[in-house]
């Protein structure tokens, strides 16, 4: 009876203590640094889950136990997969390809979005924005043609394409693998939102920036990042191995196993040294999805968060209604960022039926192109025009993404009222 007591309060006084903890990392992801500390959301987020093992009393199995490990999985394999086709030269090749038709800036604009929307869906997101950026601005800047709008596009579409799939964005692979999401009925769900949102995308921006095309700014710096050398044999391996991969997402086999089977087989390479390889790992965004799951298991383990949903419906605002979740994980995603927001609304939500995943999965990613802080992939355009001398402001970014989502958003919402 003595152990049962002692359980019992110490229950009672560590929740006070992980309620804070989860606030306090929430708060800190918002504002994206700590005031006198280099820090930034991933280490906010790491600390946050120490904190929780210090004074929350989070044991070492209870965090092994927090951690989607297949979410994990699947993400670094496929890290490891973008990794060796960009060390073939894959991506520099097709940016390199686009550049080279820039006759017509409304068709230049068209093959970009598409041909980055296109690879987002299949591949890391945020590696065709760092090597796409530098290659089309210079490319611009030299047809004396203003790279803003275009570097905005680029970024834009990499969100709406990345929701396609559901391993266009870490986001996605987190939803599908924890809803156990089936790949293909995703694919066909979310087949017309995409494809509304992207072309809603292309109208706005070629209307709005048609007459500004004008240049506004000097010669371009010469690009910071690596070119690699394109490797035609590896190139194909590389294309095939992913074909093959997709593929068998389709069948019954766990999905993370068939991914690290084939970042296995490029690891095991005759061309590639391992340290390259691993060197290209967004090793920051897997330390990120570690340390959130942690500090939301916990926070899911005090009960509080049923407890906010069932609050909210009793004032009229039933989070698990469709337009509420969509709406609900847009806001959230330009508050504290897009993979935050998800794995607190995964935590909370309803997500027995397959739809209320789906909406999260487009919500976060439409949601992500409202401003520059919506998504990794905007910041990484806006510090890459940045290094060539080009500067997406705020404003400049806003204008152009707060009506590309909020249209995508209509075209969401129109859909879940057709389909539900």
């Amino acid at each position: 009876m003595t152990g049962l007591i002692a359980t019992a309060s110490a229950g009672f006084h560590e929740k006070p203590v992980i309620l804070a903890i989860f606030v306090a990392t929430y708060l800190g992801i918002a504002a994206g640094r700590v005031p006198g500390l280099k820090l930034n959301r991933v280490g906010i987020a790491l600390l946050g889950a120490i904190a929780l093992m210090i004074f929350g009393k989070v044991t070492t199995a209870d965090v092994i136990s927090y951690v989607n490990w297949p979410t994990v999985f699947l993400l670094f394999g496929f890290f490891v997969i973008s990794a060796q086709l960009r060390l073939s030269g894959f991506y520099d090749k097709v940016a390199g390809g686009i550049s080279a038709r820039l006759g017509n800036p409304a068709r230049f604009l068209l093959v970009l979005m598409v041909v980055t929307g296109g690879l987002s869906a299949f591949l890391n997101h945020d590696i065709v924005c760092y090597v796409f950026t530098p290659i089309a601005g210079a490319a611009l800047l030299r047809r004396q043609i203003n790279p803003v709008p275009f570097l905005i596009a680029l970024a834009i579409s990499s969100n709406i394409g990345a929701a396609a799939t559901l391993i266009g964005n870490p986001q996605d692979m987190m939803i599908g693998q924890i809803a156990h999401l089936n790949f293909g009925r995703y694919i066909l769900w979310t087949f017309v939102p995409v494809i509304v949102a992207m072309a809603a995308a292309y109208g706005i921006i070629w209307m709005m920036s048609r007459g500004k095309l004008q240049p506004v700014l000097p010669a371009p710096n010469e690009p910071s990042q690596e070119i690699y050398p394109f490797n035609r044999a590896h190139t194909i391996k590389g294309l095939v191995i992913l074909v093959v991969v997709v593929g068998l997402f389709f069948s019954p086999l766990p999905k993370e196993i068939v991914a690290l089977a084939a970042a296995g087989i490029h690891l095991a390479s005759t061309k590639f040294r391992t340290d390259d390889l691993l060197r290209l790992v967004d090793w920051p965004i897997l330390v990120l999805f570690m340390g959130l799951f942690v500090v939301t298991g916990a926070f899911q383990s005090t009960g509080c968060g049923d407890q906010a949903v069932q609050w909210l419906a009793q004032g009229g605002f039933n989070l698990n209604a469709p337009v509420n979740l969509a709406l609900a994980t847009a806001a959230l995603s330009n508050l504290i960022s897009n993979s935050p927001a998800v794995l607190l609304l995964l935590n909370v939500a309803d997500l027995s039926h397959p739809a209320a995943a789906y909406i999260l999965a487009l919500a976060n990613s439409f949601g992500g192109s409202l401003i520059i802080l919506g998504s990794v992939s905007n910041i990484i355009v806006v510090q890459q025009a940045r290094a060539m001398g080009i500067r997406i402001s705020f404003r400049d970014f806003a204008r152009l993404g707060v009506p590309v989502t909020l249209a995508a958003l209509a075209g969401l919402l129109a859909w879940i009222a057709l389909v539900t």
